[in-house]
């Protein structure tokens, strides 16, 4: 139900709306908030996001809560081991050496959503990749 108590559209009420979204995000520790919550507004197609995820890992980092926070949606988290079987097209042998996996955006956003729309984008501290989210 909506806000305004109507049924929540189905998926095939949805067509020629935008699209609901997933951003998957990582960021190394000590990220600003303020350049992960950039990042993600910086990444984000016209859509709705529905919620940000990333490494398990990264759960409790400040900048990842105050970003779920900032959007007001869920921070879904993934072992390392989970996203790392993940195909994705932008894999680091860099983070596979210090997260235990090759991806941490791309992947979080693939595991939660549907379809990859937004490849992996950087910023100094924190990824973001986007993903088409089911209902």
């Amino acid at each position: 139900m909506t806000a305004a108590g109507e049924p929540r559209p189905r998926a095939a009420d949805r067509r020629g709306a935008a699209p609901w979204l997933v951003a998957g995000v990582g960021c190394s520790l000590g990220c600003p908030p303020e350049e992960l919550r950039a990042l993600i507004e910086t990444t984000l197609p016209d859509g709705t996001l529905r919620a940000l995820a990333t490494v398990d890992r990264r759960a409790e980092e400040p900048a990842m809560l105050e970003a779920a926070a900032h959007f007001g949606v869920p921070l879904r988290t993934f072992p390392a081991h989970e996203l790392a079987r993940v195909d994705v097209p932008t894999p680091s042998a860099v983070v596979a050496r210090h997260v235990g996996t090759p991806s941490v955006a791309e992947a979080a956003a693939l595991l939660s959503g549907t379809r990859l729309l937004v490849p992996k984008t950087r910023s100094e501290h924190a990824t973001c990749a986007v993903a088409e989210c089911p209902e």
